[in-house]
């Protein structure tokens, strides 16, 4: 099993930047892939970024790209997601997850292991 445990969420003004970390645990075949999701209240849960573990291979939605970087320690335990640029639209419950296959970029579907989240509330 893996296990995924987030930190570093918190409340920020607009404009203003947080990084967000993902600790991973378990076999490192099951998470060949980590991605980062969000859901804001009453709104689906949307896929943010995605990183091919051990490489630079990574994945944004338009809606982060250019604001948010993923990246990963070298001994890909752990996650991190860089936010910059934030916006009050931008506040949600933000989810690490782990999968071990791929199909293509942050597909909901193929990510098996969840974190409990952290939560980004961004101001005006």
């Amino acid at each position: 099993q893996v296990q995924l445990v987030e930190s570093g969420g918190g409340s920020v003004q607009a404009g203003g930047s947080l990084r967000l970390s993902c600790a991973a645990s378990g076999p490192t075949y099951l998470r060949n892939y980590l991605g980062w999701f969000r859901q804001a209240p009453g709104k689906e849960r949307e896929g943010v970024a995605e990183i091919y573990s051990g490489s630079s291979n990574t994945f944004y939605a338009d809606s982060v790209k250019g604001r948010f970087t993923i990246s990963q320690d070298n001994a890909g335990n752990t996650v991190y997601l860089q936010m910059n640029g934030l916006k009050p639209e931008d506040t949600a419950m933000y989810y690490c997850a782990a999968a071990q296959e791929w199909k293509y970029w942050l597909r909901e579907a193929d990510f098996i292991f969840w974190g409990q989240g952290t939560q980004v509330t961004v101001s005006l």
